[in-house]
């Protein structure tokens, strides 16, 4: 790796990866294609920002259908600013990391009250706006307002990593591979350069078996050269993750009513739906039986879940009760067919499924 940072031919970087762009370029439904971009078309700052937000560590595939519904029911960023929270929270469910959830709604609230429903133009404006960092307030200042912004997501920093085979291991080296970028984004189309960056990463420079015959970086890339783009980028290595366990408890009415409550509202899964559980977080355990449970009932055990989160992994021993009617307990009873229509994130969803196995089929 350079230690410091060389001159480089960036006109000649970026004519390259536009022409590959030009021709190559996923469709995507917040995107506009390169040919409207260049006759002038704009893409829509809310459809860049909402995308954005949802495609952090999420897939497009997965953001697809989620993108779609939230156009679908709130078309504009004051439509969302205006949505009860917990209708956006139910509409995230599944997506995972639900603190974004909670940011994208106080942002489009922010957008609505103090901007007059227009997102901010620069990065400085944007990144003030709750919820947004360095990563998004780039994107959307490239993408949706034509600033010649360093836009750097994990499938640039590979890209990056490989052309210039930065061996330093991130996160160290993000500083470097973010002035790699900021070097070779040209002022004219800094938007579809940020596009054809990500594309490249997601389509041709993937992490395993990577397409570099087709890569329009094939002539200048160092890892290539050295016969070893894998080895790139170059990770500190990976800590093992801690294991918590806790359990949680399905209550069922004879009517099949389930018996959920809702998280509080900061931390983990803040303002979520749940079924009742221990007091498990990421640090500290949670009770595992039966004398940790709502109330007093006949529970029956139903087996482990386990569900991985991004720094631990969770083990919830299941149990399950039948009771006459909803009672006294703190929450609420919501029939089982009916159960989409909650908040409920991934996690809950393994949970009632093992006390339920038909709690989640199509009804």
């Amino acid at each position: 790796m350079l230690d410091t940072l060389s001159p480089i031919p960036t006109l000649t970087h970026a004519a390259k990866l536009l022409s590959w762009y030009d021709r190559h370029h996923r469709e995507l439904p917040w995107r506009v294609s390169p040919s409207a971009a260049k006759a002038g078309k704009r893409a829509d700052p809310y459809h860049v920002w909402l995308s954005e937000v949802m495609l952090q560590q999420t897939t497009v595939q997965a953001v697809k259908p989620y993108f779609a519904k939230f156009l679908d029911r709130w078309p504009s960023v004051t439509d969302l600013a205006a949505a009860p929270s917990d209708d956006v929270m139910a509409a995230w469910a599944g997506l995972g990391y639900y603190a974004r959830a909670r940011n994208l709604k106080k942002c489009a609230e922010a957008v609505a009250t103090d901007h007059d429903g227009m997102f901010p133009d620069t990065e400085d404006g944007l990144r003030a706006l709750p919820g947004i960092g360095d990563y998004t307030s780039a994107a959307v200042a490239a993408i949706a307002f034509n600033r010649p912004s360093a836009v750097m997501d994990g499938n640039v920093e590979r890209v990056i990593s490989r052309l210039y085979a930065i061996d330093a291991p991130l996160p160290g080296s993000k500083p470097v591979m973010k002035a790699r970028v900021r070097e070779l984004t040209p002022t004219d189309r800094p938007g579809d350069f940020a596009q054809a960056m990500m594309d490249l990463g997601a389509t041709i420079c993937t992490p395993k078996r990577p397409a570099c015959a087709l890569c329009p970086f094939r002539d200048d890339c160092l890892a290539l050269a050295e016969h070893e783009p894998e080895r790139f980028p170059v990770k500190a290595p990976k800590k093992e993750k801690p294991v918590r366990v806790g359990a949680a408890f399905v209550a069922i009415t004879e009517n099949g009513d389930i018996l959920l409550r809702r998280r509080i509202e900061t931390g983990l899964l803040g303002g979520m739906t749940e079924v009742p559980t221990t007091a498990w977080t990421a640090r500290i355990d949670g009770g595992t039986d039966v004398e940790h449970a709502p109330f007093v009932a006949e529970w029956e055990p139903c087996g482990v879940i386990t569900h991985v989160f991004t720094h631990f992994e969770l083990r919830l021993s299941v149990f399950r009760t039948r009771v006459a009617f909803g009672g006294e307990p703190e929450g609420w009873w919501v029939p089982v067919e009916k159960l989409d229509n909650e908040a409920l994130p991934t996690v809950m969803k393994k949970v009632i499924s093992q006390a339920i196995p038909t709690a989640f089929a199509k009804h």
